[in-house]
């Protein structure tokens, strides 16, 4: 195995993104699917509205005073960011501006760009995952259900015809 590699962390990551996955594909997907879209969308940027989270990366004391600051700062501002795309995306869907579709586009792609590139960074640069601290469970859990949400959030974007009788 390369060195770093933690099989316990990436299986904990694995199973809750498979988890996230069954269970939104289950329960989330049939009831989204069915909602007009402007709706859907915007209940589903309610969930990454919350990645004000990722800031806790830069608190004292919420992560190992040895992680890379580089690294908590990426993760922070980058949530930061897809947080404040959310909830204007959330404003623009409920308010049905015209910009409202184009700016889930851009957070849905910002939110999902910006949590790959921290597990890839995390994963390529960060030897031991206990570096985390308390902050353990926002790869290990949090980031799965956040990635899924993604994916929902895509395929309710790319559905043919969800435009005219979805808006």
């Amino acid at each position: 195995m390369p060195p770093g590699f933690n099989l316990p962390f990436v299986l904990s990551v694995a199973g809750a993104l498979l988890t996230s996955a069954v269970v939104a594909s289950t329960y989330v997907w049939p009831f989204v699917r069915a909602m007009p879209r402007h709706d859907a969308l915007r209940l589903l940027a309610a969930f990454h509205a919350f990645r004000f989270l990722g800031m806790n990366f830069m608190v004292t004391g919420f992560v190992s005073s040895e992680l890379s600051p580089d690294f908590a700062g990426e993760v922070g501002w980058g949530d930061f960011i897809a947080a404040t795309l959310a909830l204007i995306s959330m404003a623009a869907l409920s308010r049905r501006w015209p910009i409202a579709i184009p700016m889930v586009w851009i957070f849905n792609i910002w939110g999902t760009l910006d949590l790959l590139n921290a597990y890839y960074v995390g994963a390529t640069k960060i030897q031991n995952p206990g570096l985390f601290s308390a902050g353990i469970y926002i790869p290990a859990l949090y980031v799965p259900l956040l990635l899924v949400g993604h994916a929902l959030i895509f395929m309710l974007l790319l559905r043919p015809g969800s435009e005219e009788h979805r808006s």
